[in-house]
């Protein structure tokens, strides 16, 4: 029998960042700086410098897990890219450039994309690559992720857009490593709600023009908001279970296993409640109030401090878990050590 593990991981964030405080100035005084650290959870996200760009952060995070595992740039086989569209140049492929940046000559790479749900989507598909294909025995994860470039805090639809952040984060996977298991997968996704968020201007259908290049910048909106949130109230916690308990059966395992949960950021009320309805306790994940939403770099970040604080520890079963507008759920279950 194949299996698949886990080798290490590698995270890269910007220097600057904006505050509570910060945030709620933007917003014009809609929401105070109290309001955005306790009901939003955000106390800082990490904002990009003049060289961080998308590529380039990922590329910092590549290097970063190759330096925190020893794994030779070489070994690595296939790169897949995890980082978002808005990027250094459009129609560049971002896989290529951290190719060649983390020195991975005998790699071919290739961009995917599901939104904040990259990470764990982009594990399985790499799982499934290392069992079906013989010269396949290593793969890097990665990408960068800075969409809070496009948010405009003052529309009021879009606090649940207040936390994105900036960053990048690299996982390697190594074919028969005997350890840090990948044993479940499981994605599931709802095309009706494929246009009801994203970057309004700047696609073929409202290209930039002079008139609206200002409103261009700021345009990542929630284009039907009413059905986004009529829908995702009925399906989102029953998909998102269904994800983890699909995946923990894939890995003979239940809900009682889980000793720490990865997830991303959410406001903290949301947090709380998935523990409560998993059994959990809050000392068995990481919320990520210092960090901010950083796409789906998140569950990279979450394995990285929950293993730096001792959470994540020989034995343990991490459920990782990851959601993105399309609108697609996702979960994997690991076994470390």
């Amino acid at each position: 029998m194949v299996n698949v593990g886990i080798v290490g991981v590698g995270t890269y964030f910007p220097k600057s960042y904006k505050t509570a405080s910060d945030i709620a100035e933007a917003t014009n005084g809609v929401w105070s700086a109290d309001a955005v650290e306790n009901k939003l959870g955000i106390k800082k996200v990490f904002i990009p410098g003049p060289e961080d760009g998308t590529q380039e952060m990922g590329a910092k995070a590549g290097l970063k897990c190759l330096e925190n595992t020893g794994v030779d740039p070489k070994e690595i086989d296939v790169v897949l890219c995890i980082g978002e569209e808005w990027k250094e140049y459009p129609l560049t492929t971002s896989a290529l450039y951290i190719q060649d940046r983390i020195g991975a000559v005998n790699a071919w790479g290739i961009d995917v994309a599901n939104r904040c749900c990259t990470c764990v989507s982009a594990m399985k598909i790499a799982k499934d690559m290392l069992i079906a294909d013989d010269e396949i025995n290593t793969i890097m994860v990665v990408g960068g992720y800075r969409n809070g470039d496009f948010v405009d805090y003052t529309d009021k639809n879009m606090s649940m857009m207040f936390n994105l952040s900036a960053g990048g984060g690299a996982i390697i996977l190594k074919k028969n490593y005997g350890k840090n298991l990948l044993l479940g997968s499981k994605v599931i996704a709802d095309g009706s709600l494929a246009r009801t968020a994203g970057v309004e201007i700047g696609g073929t259908v409202n290209p930039i023009t002079a008139d609206n290049l200002e409103a261009s910048r700021k345009s990542l909106r929630l284009l039907d908001p009413v059905k986004m949130k009529t829908r995702l109230n009925e399906v989102s916690m029953p998909n998102w279970f269904k994800c983890i308990d699909e995946s923990l059966k894939q890995a003979k395992m239940t809900r009682a296993d889980i000793d720490y949960l990865d997830v991303l950021h959410m406001k903290k009320s949301g947090h709380i409640g998935m523990l409560n309805d998993l059994g959990m306790t809050e000392d068995q994940s990481i919320y990520l109030e210092d960090y901010g939403h950083v796409g789906q770099i998140d569950q990279i970040l979450s394995l990285e401090l929950g293993l730096k604080e001792g959470k994540v520890k020989d034995g343990s079963v991490v459920c990782m878990i990851a959601a993105g507008i399309g609108y697609v759920w996702s979960a994997n279950i690991i076994k470390w050590g």
